[in-house]
């Protein structure tokens, strides 16, 4: 499946290519799913500092050089996920602006570091956190880290 190379544009700056993705399956958790359990699940959560040196330095960057980042950068993402395919249970996908929602009912806008998710089969939480070691998104694109959890229920 080809990853399309699509830029969003937020206060006129581009936001990296992989991060407008939509979320989707892949062809291989499609056919091999399973019910989610602790032992073998684990939620991945890539995190980016919006105000960050990462994201001040896409930002200071030409459109053409950001459109070059971007196109070594999705094809790095898709050679990542084709070598990781039989370890991805949900592709994920960007996550978009984020609302919420206080004890008291109000309801408010707010920017945290949460940036892409995805669902990753291990043998292990060490293992899960491994599978993303100089990941494209850290070593290409914006993101800063990646959160990883077993997934509970």
């Amino acid at each position: 499946m080809a990853v399309p190379v699509a830029k969003e544009k937020k206060g006129g700056v581009a936001s990296p290519a992989p991060l407008a993705r939509h979320a989707r399956k892949t062809e291989a958790s499609a056919k091999q799913e399973a019910p989610m359990s602790a032992e073998t699940h684990y939620l991945a959560v890539f995190t980016s500092d919006k105000t960050g040196p990462k994201w001040r330095a896409w930002r200071a960057m030409s459109e053409a050089d950001q459109a070059e980042t971007a196109r070594l950068g999705v094809a790095a993402v898709a050679d990542w996920e084709a070598a990781h395919r039989d370890s991805i249970v949900y592709q994920g996908g960007p996550l978009g602006p984020t609302k919420r929602i206080g004890d008291d009912g109000a309801v408010t806008d707010m920017v945290n570091l949460l940036t892409v998710f995805m669902v990753v089969r291990a043998d292990s939480h060490e293992a899960a956190v491994r599978l993303f070691v100089n990941h494209p998104h850290m070593s290409i694109f914006v993101c800063d880290g990646v959160e990883v959890m077993p997934v509970l229920g």
